[in-house]
């Protein structure tokens, strides 16, 4: 009797600062066919809205990337792009933050979430817009910001000013000066497009779980700094629910709760200041993996592989694997994770149907070293959980009772 190779999903997420979605899932599958060579494999690279995004979609909508120079979060140019997709309708442009404004272009010594901007996301969407676009996808991830979007309504050409009607300086440290916008420089083509933002529902603006504290630390705020950026991030909601928001609040309806909404903590409040001129922020899964047929890929698999660069206790809330994972159970697949890093709170993605994981990283090193050889670990660490697995069936077959 024969039997039929096995069929393994591979869908991981990106490594931030090191591999694509595409290079992991490539890594991945150079480790399973060490060990099972006529495995059929079906990679499906994913991505959340953070770096990768935009080329992604443009490959997957039959699209193209649109190089551009915009300002990166530093103040300094930096060269960027968005993407513009193919297919019916209005023309659909895809901006993806961390293209201009991620942690990865942020210099190690220069990570002051209190000074860097998104001014440069406003210039992207502001060449969008003069590329001909009129239905605007902004992609929410990886983000090396904390200004709340102030930055990208800025380039848009709202004025932020404070008690003494100068313009702020950039950067969320400023926000709790801020005392008055000014929106009637906004692009008017903003009334006539659709501004979709998909980012995790998650992440808020405001209160105990607002994005200054939970993300401020990794983008290198002290703890002073985090209540400072928080203090101007409520200051930031309050103004623009005054002066901005109104303009653009749907004609029937609840008004979005800049503060505490669903997204609008997003890539450092992100979603707040683009909220405020009328876009409409969606989980990114909902917009990110539409027309990959995800469900049924997951389902017809005997078992699936998701990676992510770091698993700890914000994996739960919103990430790749655990979206996987959500589906593959429902489907009732078994889920590997294979992850740069392991922290506290990797154990919470059992409950949301990850089987087993692993970190791939074979001895302690430096980051450098890690993020330079992570392809490298990715196809070992994958032949690794390959042979262990291998050697359960076998000793399955040996003791039925042990099934």
């Amino acid at each position: 009797m024969t039997t039929r190779p096995h069929r393994i999903a591979i869908a991981p997420s990106g490594f931030k600062e090191s591999l694509s979605a595409a290079r992991v899932a490539e890594a991945i599958a150079t480790g399973v066919r060490r060990v099972i060579p006529d495995a059929e494999l079906d990679l499906i690279p994913l991505v959340d809205g953070g770096e990768g995004t935009a080329e992604a979609l443009a490959l997957a909508g039959g699209g193209r990337l649109v190089p551009c120079t915009a300002t990166g979060p530093v103040g300094d140019p930096v060269a960027s792009h968005f993407a513009l997709l193919g297919g019916p309708g209005p023309l659909t442009a895809v901006v993806e933050m961390a293209a201009v404004a991620g942690l990865a272009l942020v210099p190690a010594d220069r990570r002051h979430p209190g000074a860097t901007t998104t001014y440069g996301v406003g210039e992207l969407i502001r060449a969008a817009l003069d590329a001909g676009a009129r239905r605007i996808l902004v992609g929410c991830g990886d983000s090396g910001t904390s200004d709340g979007g102030a930055g990208a309504l800025q380039a848009l050409g709202a004025r932020l000013t404070d008690r003494h009607g100068r313009e702020l300086r950039p950067g969320g440290g400023a926000l709790h000066e801020l005392e008055h916008i000014d929106p009637s420089g906004l692009d008017p083509r903003l009334a006539d497009t659709e501004l979709l933002v998909a980012c995790n529902p998650y992440n808020v603006l405001c209160g105990k779980r607002g994005v200054a504290r939970v993300f401020g630390p990794q983008k290198g705020a002290t703890p002073a700094e985090v209540e400072l950026l928080s203090a101007g991030l409520e200051r930031l909601a309050a103004v623009l629910t005054r002066d901005l928001a109104p303009a653009f609040a749907p004609p029937a309806g609840t008004p979005v709760d800049l503060r505490t909404a669903p997204g609008t903590g997003a890539s450092g409040g992100l979603g707040a200041g683009l909220a405020s001129v009328g876009a409409r922020l969606l989980p990114r899964y909902d917009v990110l993996l539409d027309g990959l047929d995800l469900d049924a890929r997951l389902a017809s698999a005997d078992f699936v592989i998701t990676a992510e660069g770091a698993l700890d206790h914000q994996t739960v809330r919103g990430k790749i694997p655990a979206e996987v994972a959500r589906r593959a159970q429902a489907a009732g697949v078994p889920v590997l994770v294979l992850a740069g890093t392991i922290g506290p709170g990797a154990q919470d993605v059992r409950a949301v149907g990850v089987d087993a994981y692993s970190a791939i990283l074979p001895a302690p090193m430096t980051l450098v070293e890690a993020i330079g050889r992570s392809g490298e670990f990715l196809a070992d660490a994958s032949e690794r959980a390959m042979r262990i697995m291998a050697l359960g069936t076998r000793l399955t077959r040996l003791d039925p009772l042990a099934a």
